[in-house]
């Protein structure tokens, strides 16, 4: 019987729709401050987006869902056609905030899709339709991480060590997360597991968001600087590996937080399976492999500054790639919100969105 219970009411959410209003937490103040900020524009939101003060694949969409209503709620004096091109700019606009996520061009397109798909109906209207949709995006956020925590809930095993890599917990999604719903589900099943945290340099998503949430949720969790991994893995600590992914390409390359690949080697090595978790929206079927991911190149000051030190000498050159790319032979199996599809995983992603089709 489960003995546990993760009261996920204790962290705060990462988005939230109020009174026709948007909240999206600071993610960047975190674990320090916890500071939530209306979105009175579209320029707000892209921000947000930019600055990760909302970060995660899932969480990004969603949030600009949300964000091309607040984009066009003070133009539905618009005919409908001008209304609709008006949408479909602030899509754009919104869509070019960050680039290897997939969830953030995967929610334009559907909000953009669903809007033109309507022929009739005045511009307050659309608008409401928008609402609905973003709403519902919502919705099935929460229902699909419900479904990853199911998938995956069974390979955690009493005693096990999870390494996870960046933050892919409830603050990337609506609730639950995608690499730790598993957790998260396990442990209210009772199973005790103990989860190390790497630190993810430049930005510390590991040591200040995972470490801090799956604390604040009462689960076993151990920070970790990333040059430990090796160590840790060599001395059996570690028995599985779950990560989150920004997006998945159509051979099942995975595109995640940069040092995942450096993750996967090890565990490959070592003989530590190598799970990814992610909803089925964040699956890219139009990109063919994981050299067609964009790989988005960030700040230099994300490497020589740490929470407002200058670590490094003025005018040092730096490289910021914010991704990596894992190839598919590194991957274990992908758990999603309905099956855990595994090697060869091209095929399996194949099936996996022709049984989609036929439900």
């Amino acid at each position: 019987m489960p003995n546990n219970t993760v009261d996920v009411t204790q962290m705060p959410l990462s988005i939230e729709w109020k009174n026709a209003e948007l909240y999206l937490l600071d993610q960047t103040l975190l674990p320090h401050e916890t500071v939530i900020e209306k979105q009175n524009t579209v320029e707000d939101v892209w921000q947000a987006i930019k600055q990760l003060k909302v970060r995660g694949a899932p969480a990004i969409g969603i949030a600009a869902a949300y964000g091309l209503t607040v984009a066009v709620k003070n133009d539905t004096g618009l005919e409908p056609n001008d209304f609709k091109a008006l949408v479909k700019e602030k899509a754009a606009y919104l869509d070019s905030a960050r680039s290897t996520a997939v969830n953030l061009s995967w929610a334009m397109r559907r909000m953009v899709s669903h809007m033109e798909g309507l022929t009739s109906g005045s511009s307050a209207e659309l608008y409401d339709v928008l609402v609905k949709e973003a709403k519902k995006i919502h919705q099935e956020d929460r229902e699909l991480c419900a479904g990853m925590g199911k998938m995956g809930a069974p390979l955690i095993k009493d005693g096990m060590g999870i390494m996870t890599h960046c933050n892919a917990g409830a603050l990337a999604t609506s609730i639950l997360g995608t690499a730790t719903a598993p957790m998260y589900v396990g442990h209210d099943n009772g199973i005790e597991f103990k989860v190390y945290s790497n630190e993810t340099r430049p930005l510390l998503q590991g040591a200040r968001l995972t470490s801090w949430e799956l604390k604040k949720a009462g689960i076993d969790v151990t920070l970790l600087t990333d040059n430990m991994a090796a160590h840790m893995m060599a001395t059996g600590h570690i028995d599985m590996v779950i990560v989150g992914t920004d997006r998945v390409a159509a051979n099942g390359d995975v595109a995640n937080k940069i040092g995942t690949l450096g993750v996967a080697i090890l565990a490959k090595y070592y003989g530590i399976p190598f799970y990814v978790a992610c909803p089925s929206s964040t699956v890219d079927m139009e990109t063919a492999t994981g050299d067609d991911i964009p790989i988005e190149e960030r700040s230099g000051d994300e490497v020589t500054v740490i929470m407002g030190k200058r670590i490094a000498a003025q005018d040092t050159q730096t490289r910021c790639p914010a991704f990596d790319v894992t190839p598919n032979e590194l991957v274990t199996g992908i758990i999603t919100e309905s099956e855990i599809i595994r090697a060869p995983l091209g095929q399996g992603l194949i099936k996996f969105f022709e049984g989609k089709k036929n439900d």
